[in-house]
Parts: C-alpha cells; structure tokens; sequence
C-alpha cells in the first residue's frame, strides 16, 4: 500500500511545478504528517524531492528528474477510453484506476501539454440520464461490471417484468414467483441508456445473447470459471439492433390522423422518431388546407392519446373513433376553461 502510495506521490509531482502538503495529502488521502515521511523516504531513496519552506512553500522535484513508472496497467488502460463518462466510472466502481490512469499519462506529457487533461475537461461532460429523474445506482452493477472485464460467468436470480424485488415487504404471488429465473450467463457488455444500466449477456455455454435490465436483478456471483468471447459478438451494433426491435416490438396498434405542416414538423418529438419518419414517407399529397393524412404505428390508444396531446390543434385523428373521441371529449373541457 504504500509503495503504490510512493509511486502516485512522485507522478504528482512530476505533473506539477510543485504541490503544498496539504495538497498532496488531499490527492493521497493521507495526513500531512504521511506526506512529510513520505517526502523523506522518497528522498532517501534517491528520487530528488526537495521541501520549499515558507507559506508559499510544498515539493517539488528538482533536477528535470523523470520517472519511468508511467506504465498503464489493463484495467488501467481500459478504464482510460471511459474517463467522458465520470457518472458511469462511479458506478462501475472504477474511479480510481481510472484516476491512476489518468495520473500516469498526465506525467508522461511534455510539460507544455500538462493541461490538456483539465482543458479537455473544461469542454466535454457526458450527463447521460435524462432530465427531471434520480438516477439509482443498481447495487449489484459493481459486481456485474467486474465479471464483464474478467469475463467471468456469473450466476444470476433476475426479476421478469411485473415481478415484485426480493426486498417488497409482502410475499411474491405464484405469478410473480414464476417470473422469477435463475440463470448463468456470459456477461458480454454493459449498456448505459438514459439512466438505465442494461446487461447484454449470453445464457449458458454459448446459447443466444439477451438484454437484461440491471436492477431487475435480485443476485448475481462472478464464478470462478472464464468464458471465451465469441470474437464476432459487436456490442454496439447488438445494441442498435436490440433497440429498434424493441421500439418497434411495442407498437401493436394504428390511429389515423391530419396533420397541419406545423404538426408534421412537429410529430417525430411527440412519438417514436423513426416510426413518424417512415409514416410521413408513405403519406399522400397535402389538401386544400396543407395537412397531410398519415397512418401512424402506437403502443396503444392510451399512449397515442398522451403522445398526440402535445401536438395541440396541429393534428386531427380521423380514426379509431374512439381516440377521436377522447381528443372531442379534450376538446370540449378545454372550451369549458378557456371560455369562463
């Protein structure tokens, strides 16, 4: 332990024209006193660590002295190309081997290139969960993202959808304990998508890979054993094409609906994105008024209801009748408050 802490104090120093005590001891968790040791065994062993004293004062090397220690280990490395996503690095558990790799290239740097770490810093920040939400943290991510870079198996209890957490104070029903599987996966991948940690894992030894939702998980235990990766796996790609099977899987219904020019700008933020592209490619010729009839993929007359809502008097459903009346029934309560 302490040498590891020996090493990260030279690396800081060589980073920097000099650091206080109270600095370094911040950077190393440690008291200044720790600090005041450390300089001096650093200094008996020959690393030229010289002490300024005075308020302006702290350590520094002297000499144009370098060390060669700036060597990335693996999970270095790999937590390296993650450091624009600090949230996520957090939440893997991965923070401070990302922060050594981070401390060892910064060394490595030309002096006049040091503060390239801070300005890049200063320019990008990855905020990936969406606005007006607290994101939690599933407390078994740590666990589960250590055996995707080990690739070990895991063993894993996961929660289908509608099954109540093992914690729920009441007793599962015999439905919701049906919904409840015991699995060993390969954990390929992790997926981190509008606050939502996903897992993309393969089921047994070599069966079809699938999506699970990380906080749906009741347990999961990193095995012993190692699996080998099938190198034609792309997790990006698999993503994509998990993703829009998804958005299309959950459209099971059409409405039928007018839309003003403002309303066809309009409609791919009120619904699925894609779905709105494809419906206005296959739409006729604008009428007398400019507005267009489209036929128009939903999850339901419910959430095309609440999707269409936001479009306010730029769009007209034509059918089913019975959405069209729910929009009349809208339209009448509005007249009601508007007209006091």
């Amino acid at each position: 332990m302490r040498a590891a802490r020996l090493i990260k104090m030279v690396l800081l120093l060589q980073s920097r024209p000099s650091m206080t005590a109270a600095e370094l001891a911040r950077e190393l968790e440690v008291s200044e006193r720790t600090v005041t040791r450390d300089a001096q065994a650093l200094s008996e062993a020959g690393v030229p660590v010289y002490a300024d004293r005075g308020r302006a004062g702290g350590y520094r090397l002297i000499g144009g002295y370098r060390t060669r220690l700036t060597g990335l280990a693996r999970s270095e490395a790999e937590a390296l190309f993650l450091s624009g996503v600090p949230g996520a690095l957090r939440e893997m558990g991965l923070d401070d081997v990302a922060s050594a790799a981070r401390l060892k290239v910064s060394a490595a740097l030309l002096p006049c290139l040091r503060d390239a770490p801070d300005s890049a810093a200063q320019r990008f920040h990855l905020d990936a969960p969406a606005w007006f939400r607290e994101p939690e943290t599933p407390a078994l991510l740590p666990v589960i993202a250590e055996a995707v870079w080990d690739d070990r198996r895991i063993g894993s209890v996961y929660r289908r959808p509608g099954a109540a957490p093992a914690e729920a104070p009441r007793r599962r029903s015999a439905n919701e304990a049906a919904a409840v599987v015991e699995r060993d996966l390969e954990p390929y991948g992790l997926v981190l998508k509008a606050g939502v940690w996903y897992l993309c894992a393969r089921v047994g030894d070599g069966g079809a890979f699938r999506t699970y939702r990380i906080d749906r998980f009741d347990a999961a235990e990193a095995r012993d054993e190692r699996f080998s990766r099938d190198p034609e796996f792309d997790l990006p790609r698999y993503w994509a094409e998990q993703a829009e099977r998804f958005a299309r899987s959950i459209l099971h219904a059409e409405v039928v609906v007018r839309l003003s020019q403002a309303g066809v700008r309009r409609l791919p933020y009120a619904v699925d994105p894609a779905s709105a592209r494809e419906a206005l490619a296959g739409s006729g010729a604008p009428d007398g008024e400019g507005w267009v009839a489209v036929t128009l993929p939903v999850e339901s007359e419910e959430v095309a209801h609440t999707q269409l809502t936001a479009l306010g008097p730029e769009v007209e459903v034509l059918a089913p009748e019975s959405l069209r009346e729910r929009f009349l029934r809208d339209a009448v309560r509005l007249g009601a408050l508007y007209g006091r």
